[in-house]
């Protein structure tokens, strides 16, 4: 078992303010969520009051950060990270993948897949087979960044009936993810696949985050809504950054079809 390492080395002042500044909290918003004052607040962020252990993670807590983010504040202020992160091929994980797997299987004849925090794939179902029919090889050699193969040119782009729409979804939630929770890969991938991204306008009827998947397969047309699941309550870092993608017919003619798949 592992604790995550920090992405970048920061005092502790320096980080709590930078962290804050991205959730866009004042200094009594933060106070008021962490049941201290906002002098106490400003004296942190200074550097002129040092945090105990059990400030460091209220503080975490109230802005809400991930795990690994939890851990990288801790360290900043000196102390040892309180969450590990497990690799998914441990042992102790095996009752979680296991789980994984009993959902994977119970959302057929419908696809899922299961995502790390960067979007490549670490399990699916049998029916994600489904989505990549022409895909480029190069695109479903492990491990498979299922944003990639989402927008890529050599991927599902050209099945993609309304690919301006949907890849904007895409990219612009990635953008969202890299911006809230910093990361160097996630910020080089959000920046390569907004070069995929056609530059037109949208149209007047696009309502944004809720862009269903209208997909060209051989055997139809497949008009797809996505929900994303994640563990609430994890405490291993590993997953936390767990993401649970399951794809929904969004209509009766796309059930009708993936049923006659199965």
């Amino acid at each position: 078992m592992e604790y995550a390492q920090p992405l970048v080395s920061a005092t502790f002042p320096q980080a709590l303010r930078e962290r804050r500044a991205r959730r866009r909290l004042s200094q009594l918003e933060l106070a008021l969520r962490a049941g201290t004052t906002q002098r106490h607040v400003s004296f942190m962020e200074s550097g002129r009051s040092t945090p105990g252990r059990s400030m460091v993670v209220r503080l975490a807590e109230s802005l809400e950060l991930p795990l690994r983010e939890r851990n990288d504040l801790l360290l900043a202020a000196g102390f040892a990270p309180a969450y590990p992160q497990t690799s998914l091929q441990a042992p102790a994980l095996a009752p979680v993948m296991a789980a994984l797997e009993h959902i994977l299987a119970g959302h057929l004849p419908y696809p899922a897949i299961v995502v790390d925090r960067h979007g490549d794939i670490v399990a699916t179902n049998t029916a994600f087979g489904w989505l990549t029919e022409g895909v480029s090889p190069a695109l479903l050699a492990p491990p498979i960044n299922a944003y990639r193969l989402a927008i890529h040119p050599d991927g599902l782009a050209r099945r993609i009936l309304n690919f301006p729409e949907w890849a904007r979804h895409v990219v612009e939630r990635l953008h969202q993810e890299s911006v809230r929770n910093p990361d160097e890969r996630l910020a080089a991938l959000s920046a390569e696949l907004a070069a995929y991204v056609p530059r037109q306008a949208l149209s007047a009827d696009h309502l944004g985050f809720a862009v269903p998947l209208h997909l060209q397969s051989a055997a139809g047309e497949l008009r797809l809504m996505t929900t994303v699941t994640t563990f609430a309550t994890a405490v291993d870092v590993t997953i936390a950054e767990l993401k649970l993608e399951a794809f929904l017919p969004a209509d009766q003619e796309t059930a009708a079809l993936l049923t006659r798949k199965a």
